[in-house]
């Protein structure tokens, strides 16, 4: 979603999803006015509803990586 729509069965495919799987996260999302909905014929194409939620989330996913390397060890130490 992050290069724009996209349809439940391109989500599927992309993320090896089953149909049932990808339909409830995209519900939930929606739900939360995360996502957006266009119907075109039979399909229905998904956009993110805010795209500056990819910021949010880059964010996101730079402190979980730092925190990620800050903690190696100790998980290390654990196996």
């Amino acid at each position: 979603m992050r290069n724009g729509e996209i349809t439940v069965r391109d989500l599927q495919e992309k993320l090896d999803l089953e149909q049932p799987t990808a339909s409830q996260h995209l519900a939930a999302l929606r739900a939360r006015d995360l996502v957006v909905t266009r119907r075109d014929g039979t399909s229905v194409w998904y956009r993110v509803a805010d795209s500056s939620i990819w910021n949010l989330l880059d964010i996101a996913r730079d402190i979980y990586e730092r925190q990620l390397v800050k903690h190696q060890a100790s998980f290390e130490a654990l196996r």
